[in-house]
């Protein structure tokens, strides 16, 4: 049993050893450990500079080998289902929180200095999340939404090609293979990389996030973090019970951990299709929804998009209360997460409408964006675990109870 569990779990224990102790150097030597950056820089570069061919090929030779096209289309609405229904459970979990716990009581925030933000309209924010002007564009992980967009359209045309496609098909395959063998090299530096991040984090910031914004941290994190141990295992159980459970935390836990490091779900999405294989999701599931799933599938922000609209009832001398009130807050949590989680410039959007349907001052919009740089660690990694267990839900509505065992 001893030797299962460090066999199972070695590997996360290194890389938790690894990122308490850059804790320890970044709270012991403050300001001076952002000498360690580029240790963890070098490891989010690597990870930044595979996430474009990978994504191409894990999306677009997962569609390209489909048998039939059918169970593309019904892995994508499932998606985006268990999104906005997992999307509504977890802003209800934070619309409790602030009832008990009221975010913005007793702040005061000084807004004399404030620099006014423009907007930008949602149309334009939309053509650019599905089109580039120039081929090199789609080089960039600041349009991962395109990239995933031409991916399936390429797999899509591969597909359909038939014979004359096969030789590019078994291309794409062989791309996906490499590169998740570059995965595992790169996560061998993995626990070097994210301790001298968060030396370098905790170093910095350590200070500045006990200020104003105390009321917010004392809020999100226990929510944030209660929602991913306690409402991603039960999801994990409808998916396939107590064995699923089991081989869900066995092989997370490096994941969880570069989400929270990296701050980019985008990032983690190497780290996290490793995870999904070692599970066990069978790969054109996996390859589908952890992609798409890290621009769409966000209960993190759903949190922080509730509680983001209660701090500013609560700065503004707001009642917080009626069912009209509760039910707008949930449904631009569902859109500023699952909708504007994939365009350009979503999270700012998402706060941009928080403050015009509510009406509250242009002054608020700077306000709000300063938690989301606050809540943005557990955020991610609320987000991009729980691509992980919406491909899991996935597989288990599409292959039935017993999809772990075939």
């Amino acid at each position: 049993m001893k030797n299962n569990f460090l066999k199972n779990y070695a590997y996360s224990l290194i890389l938790v050893s690894f990122i308490l102790l850059g804790s320890f150097l970044g709270m012991t030597l403050g300001a001076k450990a952002v000498t360690f950056k580029p240790l963890g820089d070098i490891f989010l570069n690597l990870l930044f500079t595979i996430v474009v061919p990978l994504v191409f090929f894990s999306v677009s030779s997962a569609v390209a080998n489909m048998k039939s096209l059918d169970r593309l289309g019904k892995i994508l609405f499932w998606l985006v289902v268990i999104a906005v229904i997992t999307g509504v459970i977890a802003a209800c979990m934070m619309i409790i929180g602030v009832k008990i716990y009221p975010p913005g009581a007793g702040v005061n925030i000084d807004t004399s200095h404030i620099v006014r933000a423009e907007g930008s309209r949602v149309s334009d924010q939309l053509m650019r999340a599905f089109t580039v002007t120039d081929f090199v564009d789609l080089l960039s992980k600041k349009n991962m939404l395109v990239l995933i967009f031409l991916s399936l359209l390429v797999g899509l045309a591969a597909s359909t090609s038939g014979e004359k496609g096969r030789p590019f098909v078994h291309f794409l395959i062989s791309g996906n293979e490499v590169m998740c063998k570059l995965i595992k090299y790169i996560m061998l530096y993995a626990p070097i990389g994210l301790g001298a991040y968060f030396a370098y984090l905790v170093g910095k910031f350590g200070a500045e996030l006990m200020g104003t914004y105390f009321r917010v941290i004392v809020l999100y994190y226990p929510v944030a973090i209660l929602y991913f141990f306690l409402g991603h295992t039960f999801y994990v159980y409808l998916a396939g019970g107590s064995y699923a459970v089991k081989r869900f935390w066995e092989n997370i836990i490096p994941a969880s951990l570069t989400a929270w490091g990296t701050g980019s779900s985008i990032a983690t999405i190497p780290v996290n299709l490793e995870a999904a294989e070692r599970i066990g999701i069978p790969q054109d599931i996996r390859e589908v929804v952890i992609p798409v799933g890290a621009t769409m599938h966000k209960g993190g922000s759903c949190i922080a998009a509730v509680l983001k609209i209660a701090f500013l009832f609560g700065i503004f001398n707001m009642d917080f209360t009626g069912i009209g009130t509760i039910l707008t807050a949930v449904l631009v949590a569902i859109f500023s997460g699952v909708v504007m989680g994939g365009i350009p410039g979503g999270g700012f959007l998402g706060e941009l409408l928080i403050v015009t349907l509510y009406g509250f001052p242009v002054e608020a919009l700077p306000m709000i964006s300063m938690i989301g740089t606050i809540v943005d660690p557990p955020a991610t990694m609320v987000n991009s675990v729980g691509d992980n267990v919406a491909a899991m839900l996935v597989s288990r509505i599409l292959g039935g109870k017993k999809w772990m065992h075939k």
